[in-house]
């Protein structure tokens, strides 16, 4: 019998020229989605209809729209406007990346941005951006990959979509360093650089938060334990109206000064007493963790 379009799983990638898409695509290829690139979005109705009339033998899809497509990118609201008046299922994941990323990554591969092929690459990339704002504000899952290797990307992958029965939030705990800037993609960012800082104790200077000696330092301050209970009250009293909301996908971003102490431990601690009783998914990334320990934070 056809397949139910509420049944269809229909991710639209779309996002920042050169953050990561055809990687993600990949990705979601090897976890069993048809997968098509560049697609006009003035063909998204035709094609949902034909996907949706089958005998159920795909029922997980992928499509690739971004500003490849010219003039006709600017149907892509139309076509979301079709998709939820027909009553099927879909989510846009966007990917993004910070300037100087992207310059650096058409550099490498000597290639063109597509706003600016015979400009300079960052005008490009700004007017891209200013043209992708609207989108990113509809998007349901936003992923930075500023600093995430293709592995890392393909695993932030995986953990989302591998599992396409578990509906849970998932609720991504990052921690970072001010010093090297805000997560782009964070919905909620805390400043814990009040709390009680190891590196200025030669002995756990060098460590990070993934050391038990370091974690002890932090969680054994009363100010920590006062911070933990409170932030986690409103963490709980926020969820529930995220996932009223239609919310699939959120980031809490910990930041200390460089990333490597508090918001570690913090990051952890948090991540862990999300997940205890199992009502979401709960993923840790510590995005500046990898850079030279000893930072101050």
């Amino acid at each position: 019998m056809p397949l139910n379009r509420g049944d269809m799983q229909l991710v639209i990638i779309t996002g920042m020229s050169g953050a990561g898409k055809t990687q993600a695509v990949r990705c979601l290829e090897d976890l069993g989605f048809f997968c098509v690139d560049n697609l006009p979005p003035t063909l998204v109705p035709r094609f949902a209809e034909l996907f949706g009339a089958r005998d159920g033998d795909i029922d997980k899809v992928a499509l690739v729209m971004d500003i490849r497509g010219g003039r006709f990118f600017k149907g892509l609201f139309e076509a979301l406007s079709y998709l939820d008046a027909q009553g099927f299922r879909y989510e846009i994941l966007y990917l993004e990346a910070s300037d100087e990323s992207l310059v650096r990554r058409f550099k490498e591969t000597r290639r063109k941005h597509p706003l600016s092929p015979q400009g300079r690459i960052l005008d490009g990339i700004i007017e891209e951006r200013s043209h992708l704002e609207e989108v990113r504000g509809r998007a349901s899952k936003i992923i930075d990959t500023s600093e995430l290797s293709t592995q890392q990307l393909r695993e932030q992958i995986t953990e989302l979509y591998g599992d396409l029965r578990d509906h849970r939030l998932v609720i991504t705990l990052m921690s970072f360093g001010f010093k090297h800037g805000i997560p782009l993609d964070a919905d909620l960012v805390m400043d814990v650089r009040f709390l009680p800082n190891p590196h200025y104790v030669e002995s756990l200077k060098p460590l990070t938060g993934q050391e038990p000696e370091v974690q002890d330092y932090v969680m054994n301050s009363p100010v920590t334990k006062t911070f933990l209970t409170k932030f986690l009250d409103m963490l709980s009293f926020l969820i529930p109206f995220y996932i009223q909301e239609g919310k699939s996908q959120l980031v809490v971003a910990v930041g200390c000064t460089g990333g490597q102490h508090r918001s570690v431990t913090l990051a952890n601690k948090i991540s862990e007493m999300l997940g205890q009783d199992g009502q979401y998914r709960v993923l840790v990334q510590h995005r500046d963790l990898s850079r030279v320990a000893g930072s101050p934070g």
